[in-house]
């Protein structure tokens, strides 16, 4: 499949899968979108304590960094888990430049770092953030339920990839979370967010991030171990 980097609105660049018409992130703004729906709807809604973090598509590793770099000012120890089924190249994450697009002390090292850490097994990147990339696709991954708090889900659209958005994978995330634990996405369809409450998850359609009117967040019950 064709992999080219474009830039996208807010300056910085993406990974195009040409032949899918797809990419790793919003032409509208790669760092815009990464802020807004993982960081802004997500990563902000814990403070001053010890949390769990699955991602779903670590990609380009964006959404990693920013939430590297903003754990400290919100008090957040981080575990933060990672699947991937196709790491990007040296190559392509060197001409991303996130690093240097994110115009924060010492961003281009913690790129390179989280990039150059090994795969399958937790590496401390530095005190109060851990992270652990697997290379495995999301329908073979058995999450040790509940362990997470929070989970981005940033898998390719449903357009492509509609098998990733179904009832079954959002009840392996259901699972996954803790009680109180919340799910965010860039996707707002009907189907998904159907898929969602029909295993239990609680929605909202949260304003989306530039170029888009609407994304989801989803939250697992309190009392949802009488649920799952």
């Amino acid at each position: 499949m064709e992999r080219k980097i474009v830039r996208t609105a807010d300056g910085s660049k993406t990974i195009q899968l040409t032949d899918w018409n797809e990419q790793y992130h919003s032409l509208h703004g790669a760092v815009q979108e990464a802020y807004h729906v993982f960081i802004e709807a997500g990563l902000r809604q814990f403070s001053d304590r010890e949390l769990s973090i699955l991602e779903v598509g670590f990609g380009t590793g964006l959404n990693a960094l920013i939430t590297l770099l903003e754990a400290p000012s919100l008090g957040l120890k981080l575990h933060y888990t990672a699947l991937e089924t196709a790491p990007v190249s040296e190559a392509e994450w060197r001409e991303l430049g996130y690093g240097s697009a994110l115009d924060t002390t010492g961003a281009a090292l913690w790129y390179e770092a989280l990039h150059g850490c090994p795969w399958e097994e937790p590496f401390t990147l530095r005190d109060g953030f851990t992270l652990t990339k697997n290379n495995t696709d999301l329908r073979q991954f058995v999450a040790p339920a509940p362990a997470y708090d929070l989970i981005y889900f940033d898998a390719f659209g449903a357009r492509v990839q509609p098998d990733l958005w179904t009832e079954d994978i959002f009840s392996s995330m259901f699972s996954a979370l803790r009680p109180g634990g919340i799910l965010v996405t860039y996707s707002a369809k009907g189907s998904v967010r159907r898929a969602m409450e029909a295993v239990g998850f609680r929605t909202e359609r949260l304003p989306g991030p530039p170029g888009k009117r609407e994304m989801l967040r989803a939250s697992k019950p309190q009392d949802a171990h009488s649920l799952a």
